[in-house]
């Protein structure tokens, strides 16, 4: 175990990044950044004990200030997508900004993985260790209302996972939806796609968007569709049928409603390289899972170690609120109340398959 800090750039405006290397005992590596709270590495062995780097990302800070496809980053105010880049809450409108059409992704440009955060408290323990950033968010900022302290802990194990652990509180009534934006390829960051990668979502609905991918609130069965992805199948295997979902979505990108209960971290997702023998569990305590598959990522992100990161380079499993949630009551809220602790953990558990 251990964890070392490294230089990782100044920013635009000549503030230093730092990254932060944990290693466990079995030699699994996650490098992450302060800046963006960005995961940048995991390093994970194959079926023969080989290590690759499966997560799409950058070699340095000023890669990650520009960072369109939001590469590895901590999302938020409120990560996805909100119609009309506008809601309503407690008599009171507010704006953000339009920075997908009329829409807001992400809470736009000044989003949450393109800030330095502050190197909160790191520790090594014997059967785990972790980093914890925190970033202050003021009232207003991106249009939201409350001043919103956040910290984000990544823990590595022994077990070979990582833990993501969010902690919020906020002195109004505001929207809170915080994510993490890693594109995973366990074939390792450099290989072609993922197409031949295997998916399981435990899910039996989906939420259905229109064609600027926002929720129209009717959650629909997977029975019987391309979304079903209940037992395992290859991510390819269906992507491009005329399903009106996956032809809306140029693939999948969509929010699935996964099976988590009262608050309880579970088992909700996982992926497989059947060629290497790497495999993924996902758990989350959060309703909803973005299921994304870089889609528009389109050969001009230059990544890591000069790769050209092409569509389908990557598979996303943001665990969320529902997207757009303020506009339908018949999902779960994403309202984070004055002075309620917001908590959320998502853990990415690594192992070689059988």
């Amino acid at each position: 175990m251990g964890i070392i800090r490294s230089d990782f750039g100044k920013t635009k405006d000549g503030e230093q990044a730092f990254l932060y290397t944990l290693t466990n005992s079995k030699g699994m590596i996650v490098k992450v950044s302060n800046f963006g709270a960005v995961l940048v590495e995991v390093h994970v062995p194959d079926r023969n004990g080989v290590f690759q780097d499966v997560v799409l990302g950058y070699d340095n800070v000023e890669q990650y200030e520009i960072n369109k496809p939001s590469f590895g980053g901590v999302v938020g105010r409120h990560a996805n997508r909100m119609a009309k880049a506008t809601f309503h809450l407690n008599g009171v409108d507010y704006f953000l900004e339009q920075n997908s059409g009329q829409n807001n992704l992400h809470s736009g440009q000044n989003g949450y993985q393109r800030r330095l955060w502050k190197e909160e408290k790191k520790e090594e323990k014997k059967e785990e260790s972790y980093v914890e950033f925190s970033l202050y968010s003021p009232n207003l900022d991106q249009g939201f209302p409350g001043n919103l302290e956040v910290k984000v802990r990544y823990t590595l194990t022994e077990g070979n996972a990582l833990k993501l652990s969010y902690h919020a509180i906020s002195d109004e009534d505001t929207v809170l939806n915080l994510t993490n934006h890693s594109y995973f390829n366990l074939a390792g960051h450099k290989a072609k796609d993922v197409l031949s990668q295997e998916v399981w979502i435990d899910a039996d609905f989906f939420t259905e968007t229109d064609e600027k991918s926002i929720p129209t609130g009717t959650i629909l069965p997977v029975e019987g569709t391309v979304m079903d992805f209940r037992k395992k199948k290859k991510i390819g295997k269906e992507i491009e049928s005329d399903y009106k979902a996956v032809v809306l979505g140029n693939g999948y990108d969509h929010n699935w409603v996964v099976k988590t209960e009262d608050g309880a971290v579970s088992l909700v997702a996982g992926m497989e390289d059947p060629e290497s023998g790497r495999g993924m569990r996902v758990y989350t305590n959060l309703p909803g899972l973005q299921f994304y598959t870089g889609n528009f990522l389109n050969g001009t992100e230059i990544g890591k170690e000069g790769t050209c990161y092409k569509r389908r380079s990557g598979a996303c499993f943001e665990t969320q609120y529902f997207p757009d949630s303020i506009h339908h009551k018949n999902f779960r809220q994403a309202v984070c109340k004055a002075g309620e602790v917001y908590q959320s953990e998502t853990i990415f558990e690594f192992y070689v398959m059988e």
